[in-house]
């Protein structure tokens, strides 16, 4: 029964240092994740163009997503043109 104690010590310190590495990584990569997001979001609602300027800001959300809906299209075009040979 000896013998069975170190390995019990050692499996526990194993499970603390892999939920500690777990605790410490896991945030950073919600953050990360979460701060991307959200500057996209803000880009595409024109959150940097000067809000007393009303048609600005629309024209941007405007041109933001033409682009959007532009590069789909022509990837699409790609697509279709690469499977075609």
């Amino acid at each position: 029964m000896t013998g069975h104690h170190p390995d019990d010590e050692r499996q526990r310190e194993a499970k603390a240092i892999l939920e500690r590495v777990r605790q410490e990584t896991e945030p950073q990569v919600g953050g990360h994740t979460e701060a991307m997001l959200f500057r996209t979001r803000d880009h595409f609602m024109a959150r940097d163009a000067d809000p007393a300027d009303r048609i600005e800001v629309i024209g941007t959300r405007i041109g933001r997503l033409a682009a959007v809906v532009g590069f789909i299209v022509f990837a699409v075009l790609l697509a279709i043109q690469l499977a075609s040979d």
